[in-house]
């Protein structure tokens, strides 16, 4: 319960910014909205607001402006359509038909798309307005937009903590999973293995919020020149992404085979889950290396001891099954050696002589 708590906390710790650029800049929206466009009532601005800044925060940067564009575009269309015709069903079916169709055709994607249609979805079902309030609820929703986006473009956030956030609790479940399967093997438990397996399957939905995190945080250093001091660490955040979805699919493939292994009751030398625990400090290790901690030694002596560990057990049989584990847990290590910043070439040589170099 206390970690539940803990991490509704860190959450909140990590979204406060942006839940006080969002307050700060609706503010800002409505004060010109009334202070000096002199709109009595503009519902739109501070909402549009919210709606563009309130996106996730890996939606940030180009999608932000498709947001703002599909609000008022919505907006626009909804408002003619119910001052010409009036409310009712078929009025609101005709109000999502062409708000959707405007969007695309104004060459917008899915964000904007679907912005324009539940606009043009709220407008619709508001009161029929008059020409007055058509021409504010336009305006409004540019201001609210405009200031979203400005406010944007000047509090950009942090992109190697962006990246750090989605990364850090995806390798710290990999390690997890890792371990989870050494144990599996060590009780030759068919239902451990059928856990560990769903549980690195688990780890898809994960892997593709950090690669979409690395995208936005490559975005916010090409467009905030207050950020590109830190292009060196998300481009080394970006480099590992690869090898790390590489290591996903990996032990995926590696629980599989235990799994078989299990089932068949395959004779399984104990230093193979000696070495996929290896595996799993090796990615705790890679973890903190990537958080700027100066480890990178250690993951990759624990990447090699692995490998090492793995190829000796071919010594002891030669069963298909252990073949086929060895070879995912030298791979897994090939891919923790790449994530670390080596060149495909220096990783694979390190890991074929990885018994000679330690001595196993």
């Amino acid at each position: 319960m206390r970690s539940l708590v803990d991490q509704r906390f860190s959450a909140l710790r990590f979204a406060s910014l942006r839940i006080v650029q969002i307050c700060l800049a609706a503010g800002v929206a409505w004060l010109i909205a009334t202070r000096i466009v002199g709109h009595s009532e503009p519902f739109f601005a501070p909402i549009s607001v919210v709606l563009v800044l309130g996106l996730a925060i890996e939606q940030r940067g180009r999608r932000a402006y498709e947001v703002a564009l599909g609000v008022a575009l919505g907006i626009a269309i909804a408002d003619l359509i119910v001052l010409a015709l009036g409310t009712g069903t078929w009025q609101l079916m005709l109000v999502i038909g062409l708000a959707m169709s405007a969007a695309v055709l104004s060459g917008g994607g899915v964000m904007l798309v679907n912005q324009a249609a539940i606009s043009g979805v709220l407008v619709a079902t508001l009161p029929a307005p008059d020409l007055a309030d058509t021409t504010h609820r336009f305006v409004d929703a540019l201001i609210g937009g405009g200031v979203a986006l400005t406010a944007n473009a000047i509090t950009p956030v942090d992109p190697v903590r962006l990246v750090r956030r989605y990364l850090q609790p995806l390798l710290s479940r990999l390690s997890g999973t890792l371990v989870d399967i050494a144990d599996a093997l060590d009780h030759e438990s068919h239902e451990e293995i059928v856990a560990a397996l769903e549980r690195a399957r688990s780890l898809d939905p994960a892997v593709r919020e950090m690669k979409i995190a690395v995208e936005a945080g490559q975005e916010t250093i090409s467009l905030a020149p207050t950020r590109r001091r830190k292009r060196g660490r998300v481009d080394q955040l970006a480099a590992a992404a690869e090898p790390i979805d590489l290591m996903i699919r990996n032990t995926r493939v590696l629980a599989r085979a235990c799994q078989r292994a299990i089932d068949l009751d395959e004779h399984i030398p104990p230093v193979v889950a000696d070495s996929i625990r290896d595996l799993a400090t090796s990615v705790s290790r890679l973890d903190r290396h990537l958080g700027g901690a100066p480890v990178r030694s250690t993951a990759r002596e624990a990447a090699l001891r692995a490998a090492a560990k793995a190829t000796a057990a071919l010594e002891e049989t030669s069963n298909l099954s252990v073949s086929v584990i060895v070879g995912q847990i030298r791979s897994t290590a090939t891919d923790l050696l790449l994530g670390l910043g080596m060149t495909n070439d220096e990783a694979l040589n390190q890991v074929r002589s990885a018994r000679e170099r330690l001595g196993l």
